[in-house]
C-alpha cells in the first residue's frame, strides 16, 4: 500500500482527534502517549527546540486514514531519557565525531514504557519502520534511540537492523488486596516492620497526608507542587525539565489521570507527589520537598499511592526508573527494552559487542534481583 508521509513539528497539525484515536487502538497505550500530555510538554517549553527537543514526528496517511505515527525528536543532548548514552557520546567527541544531533522516538522526561510505532496495523507498522530507515539515511544524524518500546516493537526493530538493548525497572503488583496491612503481611516480617517504622516517623514528626484527585486540584496547588519540584532539584543542584505552565496544562486536559499527594506539618505544605495513573496502573513521576523529615518521600511517593491503588483496585504500579531500594518496598524487578541503530559502521560494531556483554550483566544482575525477593516464601 502506499502511505503519504508528513515530517510534523507540532502534535497541532495532526490534531487531537486524530492522534488519540490512533492511540486508541494501541496495546500497552498510557496517558503518556496521549495528545493532552506531549502537547503540554511541547507548548509549556519544557520539550522544546530550545531546550534540546525539536520534534519530528513521523506521520503516515491512507487517503484520509491516519495509518501510523511515530514521536520523534531532533536531540541536541542525551538529557531527560533515562537510557544513558553518555558513554558513546564521549567516544564519538575523542574520535573526532559528532554525535549530537540525534533522532530519539521517546516521551520525554519519561522513563515509562509503551509503543512508539503507532499504526492500525502491521502494514503500517512497517511502512513506519521504513520511513524511519530512510529518515536516517536521508539526515546527518550520527544514530536513533528507540526508549521502552514494548518487546514485540523491539524485536521487530532489531529484525530491521536495530540494536537492542535491556534495563530494569521496579514494579509492584496487587493480586488484590483488601488494605494495606493485608499487602503487608505478605512481605518478609524485617520489610514489614521497617515500612511500619518508616510511616511512624513521618507521623510523629507531625505530619498530615492529604490526597488530591485532578478535578480537585486548585491553582494555589500546583503552584505548591511546583515550588517543591524546583526546590528539590535546586538541593541537587540539578535544573528542573518541567515547569509551572506544564502542570497547569495538564492540570487542566487531563485531570482523571491525575493524583497530588501533599504533605502538611502545622498547617503548612512541606512537600507533594505526582503521580499519574488509569483504572489499571499507576505511574509514580515527581516529587519536591520544601523542609526535609525523614522517610518522608517514601510516605508520600510510595506508600500513599500505594494505598491509592489498593483503594482503587489498581493493578500495577510503575516505580519509574531504578532504585533498587524500592524491592524492599514490594516492587519487583521488570526487563524493558530499548532499540539503537548508528550510522558509522566501525561504532555500531563496537557498540554491538558492547551491548553483548551487557545483556549478560543484565541477565546475571536480575538474577542476584529475583533471589531478594521481598516477600515471605
Amino acid at each position: 500500500m502506499n502511505y503519504r508521509t508528513h515530517i510534523v513539528s507540532s502534535l497541532s497539525e495532526i490534531g487531537q482527534s486524530a492522534w488519540d484515536g490512533l492511540l486508541a487502538q494501541q496495546e500497552e497505550a498510557n496517558p503518556f502517549l496521549s495528545y493532552a500530555f506531549l502537547h503540554a510538554l511541547h507548548e509549556s517549553g519544557s520539550a522544546a527546540p530550545e531546550t534540546g527537543w525539536q520534534p519530528q514526528y513521523i506521520a503516515l496517511y491512507d487517503g484520509d486514514t491516519f495509518a501510523a505515527a511515530l514521536p520523534l525528536y531532533v536531540k541536541g543532548h542525551s538529557y531527560g531519557e533515562y537510557v544513558f548514552d553518555w558513554a558513546w557520546a564521549d567516544a564519538y567527541q575523542r574520535h573526532g565525531l559528532a554525535y549530537y544531533p540525534k533522532l530519539l522516538a521517546a516521551i520525554p522526561f519519561t522513563p515509562v514504557a509503551g509503543p512508539r510505532l503507532l499504526a492500525v496495523d502491521e502494514a503500517a507498522r512497517a511502512a513506519l519502520i521504513d520511513v524511519l530507515q530512510a529518515t536516517q539515511r536521508a539526515t546527518e544524524v550520527s544514530s536513533t534511540h528507540i526508549l521502552f518500546p514494548p518487546e514485540a516493537h523491539a524485536r521487530q526493530l532489531q529484525e530491521a537492523g536495530f540494536l537492542l538493548r535491556s534495563g530494569v525497572q521496579f514494579h509492584w503488583l496487587n493480586p488484590g488486596y483488601a488494605s494495606f496491612d493485608e499487602f503487608l503481611a505478605t512481605l518478609e516480617q524485617k520489610k514489614r516492620k521497617n515500612i511500619r517504622a518508616e510511616r511512624r516517623k513521618v507521623r510523629e514528626a507531625g505530619v498530615v497526608m492529604r490526597r488530591v484527585r485532578g478535578a480537585d486540584v486548585t491553582d494555589a496547588d500546583w503552584k505548591l507542587f511546583n515550588r517543591c519540584y524546583r526546590h528539590t532539584y535546586a538541593a541537587h543542584y540539578s535544573t528542573p525539565y518541567l515547569n509551572l505552565d506544564f502542570f497547569r496544562r495538564i492540570g487542566r486536559t487531563m485531570p482523571e489521570n491525575i493524583l497530588l499527594v501533599i504533605a502538611e506539618r502545622d498547617g503548612r505544605p512541606i512537600a507533594a507527589s505526582l503521580v499519574i495513573h488509569t483504572a489499571d496502573t499507576l505511574y509514580g513521576r515527581y516529587w519536591g520537598e520544601l523542609e526535609h523529615v525523614p522517610c518522608l518521600h517514601f510516605e508520600a511517593a510510595y506508600y500513599q499511592p500505594l494505598e491509592f491503588c489498593i483503594e482503587q483496585g489498581i493493578k500495577t504500579f510503575e516505580g519509574g526508573a531504578q532504585g533498587e531500594h524500592k524491592m524492599a518496598r514490594g516492587f519487583l524487578p521488570t526487563r524493558t527494552f530499548s532499540a539503537h541503530w548508528l550510522a558509522h559502521p566501525s561504532f555500531a560494531d563496537a557498540i554491538e559487542r558492547f551491548l553483548e556483554r551487557e545483556a549478560g550483566g543484565i541477565d546475571e544482575y536480575m538474577s542476584e534481583l529475583n533471589e531478594r525477593n521481598p516477600f515471605k516464601g
